[in-house]
């Protein structure tokens, strides 16, 4: 399975548009190869790289959508996918942009296929949707671009 986007490329830089310092709309995202029995998609965008003296585990969730259709092959700019909408780090249940308050960090958009669709609430946290999904993944793609604030 594959996840890639046509406004940057894996490891490469963000635009600021799709950030905090610009419209602060996602990127145009394209999924590709999923693999057959796929019942739903899960999206993930986390920033590992937080200062641990403004959070202990060094994470902040930016997206959190599940229970995406499987025949879902692409995101638009700026638009919420189909499916259900997690809760971020900041309270957030649509996309928030990449938002770095010291240096550059790292983004993953993590995708992943799954055999079931997840029984969890609207609101649901990252913890929660990972620990459902245990167990039921088919395939992973990763997509990580880097952001720096001026």
């Amino acid at each position: 399975m594959k996840l890639t986007s046509s406004a940057f490329e894996h490891e490469g830089k963000i635009p600021s548009d799709y950030t905090c310092d610009g419209e602060n709309r996602n990127p145009p995202l394209t999924i590709s190869e999923v693999p057959p029995g796929t019942q739903s998609l899960v999206l993930i965008m986390d920033d590992p790289d937080v200062p641990k003296h403004l959070r202990e585990d060094g994470m902040w969730d930016h997206w959190v959508v599940f229970n995406m259709p499987p025949d879902l092959r692409e995101i638009k700019e700026g638009e919420e996918p189909r499916g259900t909408h997690g809760i971020g780090t900041g309270g957030n249940t649509e996309y928030f942009g990449p938002c770095p308050p010291d240096r550059e960090h790292r983004y993953f958009f993590k995708l992943y296929a799954l055999d079931t669709k997840l029984d969890l609430e609207q609101k649901a946290t990252k913890l929660q949707v990972e620990r459902a999904m245990e167990e039921h993944i088919l395939d992973k793609s990763e997509l990580m671009g880097r952001y720096e604030r001026k």
